[in-house]
């Protein structure tokens, strides 16, 4: 993949950031140093980010929402602000136990978990 000054500026911002945000906030973060970038250049970037492994995507519903912590780890999803929150909660060896005990083909292991946080 060729260096592009509007994937590095996204990814300093996935990396620089604790929350797990949608396409057009990470589009308004780019803008503020690249005013002329267009929306679907991040989306172009962000899904060869994806693909390329250097950063994740979340489905919360119908909204994907990225995230630039790549160490595996968990998710808490308020429901009635939509914020996301990194825990770690899930053994470090289910991805082993399921291929062994279920003859399963691992290539991702991540929880989510939906109620209400505490600034509700």
């Amino acid at each position: 993949m060729r260096y592009s000054q509007q994937r590095e500026k996204i990814k300093e911002i996935m990396y620089n950031t604790n929350s797990h945000p949608t396409a057009d906030w990470i589009f308004e973060m780019v803008q503020r140093s690249i005013p002329n970038i267009s929306l679907g250049t991040v989306y172009r970037n962000l899904k060869q980010l994806t693909e390329n492994g250097d950063i994740r995507t979340l489905k919360d519903g119908d909204v994907i929402r990225y995230d630039g912590n790549l160490h595996r780890h968990d998710h808490l999803l308020c429901t009635q602000c939509n914020n996301v929150y990194d825990i770690d909660i899930l053994p470090k060896d289910l991805d082993i136990k399921a291929q062994t005990q279920f003859n399963f083909d691992v290539s991702n292991v991540s929880l989510t978990i939906e109620g209400i946080c505490q600034n509700h």
